[in-house]
């Protein structure tokens, strides 16, 4: 009974011995659970949209956000908003506590002493969203075809040994360029717009009962503008790695999309994915915050 009761102790002084960094890690893990399961249909939605084929006829009415969320459900059922939380869990639980352990690094090495200015900030959050990008790029195209509901994948791992026997390990880093020009810009706008807002609020806000709720919404707003910076970007991704047969290359995607849906084809998708980066960021953010906080680490 007396080992029962100092277990949770014990494991409390091995977190508290724990380094910085690996603290941050796991914040971040836990964020990006919370947020992934929240917001996974939308990125679904956003994914569809995005692989519709150009087959309607002249005058034929647009299909919209709503109309793919309710074919899902009626084709899919309920669960099938979910169809690729998997490959999202794995991606993302490690993800998220690499892109924030790399992040407090970063910050901590080069920024001990003081505050990063903006583009010192947009450099900050790139680089730790280049590193996280690069190592979980091998389950995003996993998660995207998942979501794309054209392969009959069973498993995560499943889909990595199939993918490598059929089409190379290479296939895993299809997209890389997109990615990251996605990504790292996604990543240093948005750090740069919320650490800009959360700086101009006076200190009485930010230290608070309501600051949980402050920093959410400095994580909306930047959460938007980023967004729809890189909407781009991640149209282009999404072609290249569900038919990285039809689109070896970066600019072979580009071209397509253009070509077949001009400009606007390239903000295909936009609304629901401004919706769940942006609410997924500012959740991450926040709950990531308010865990370094309990550990007495200055995120």
């Amino acid at each position: 009974m007396q080992e029962k009761q100092d277990s949770p102790a014990k494991a409390s002084g091995v977190l508290g011995k724990a380094h910085p960094a690996l603290k941050a890690f796991m914040c971040g893990s836990l964020s990006g659970t919370c947020s992934t399961l929240l917001f996974q249909p939308l990125d679904l939605v956003k994914t569809r949209l995005q692989t519709l084929q150009n087959n309607s006829r002249p005058g034929a009415p647009r299909v919209g956000m709503m109309t793919v969320f309710l074919n899902v459900i009626r084709t899919e059922r309920l669960l099938g908003l979910w169809k690729g939380v998997s490959p999202s869990f794995v991606r993302c639980i490690p993800g998220v506590g690499i892109y924030f352990s790399t992040f407090y690094s970063l910050k901590q090495h080069f920024f001990q002493e003081r505050a990063p200015n903006a583009g010192q900030a947009v450099l900050l959050g790139g680089g730790a969203r280049c590193v996280a990008g690069v190592a979980m790029l091998p389950v995003t195209v996993i998660k995207t075809r998942f979501e794309s509901g054209r392969y009959n994948y069973v498993s995560v791992f499943g889909a990595l040994r199939s993918v490598c026997e059929t089409e190379g390990p290479r296939a895993l880093f299809s997209g890389l360029t997109a990615t990251l020009l996605r990504d790292a810009p996604f990543s240093g706008i948005y750090v740069m717009f919320y650490s800009q807002a959360k700086r101009s609020l006076p200190q009485e806000v930010t230290s608070s009962p309501y600051a949980p709720l402050v920093n959410f919404g400095c994580g909306i707003v930047s959460g938007v503008l980023a967004s729809l910076a890189t909407q781009p970007a991640d149209v282009v991704k999404t072609h290249v790695q569900v038919s990285p047969d039809l689109y070896p290359r970066t600019a072979d995607a580009a071209r397509f999309i253009y070509t077949e849906h001009g400009l606007r084809g390239f903000f295909r998708g936009a609304v629901p994915r401004s919706l769940r980066r942006t609410l997924m960021a500012a959740m991450a953010w926040t709950v990531y915050e308010q865990l370094m906080a309990q550990m007495g680490l200055t995120s």
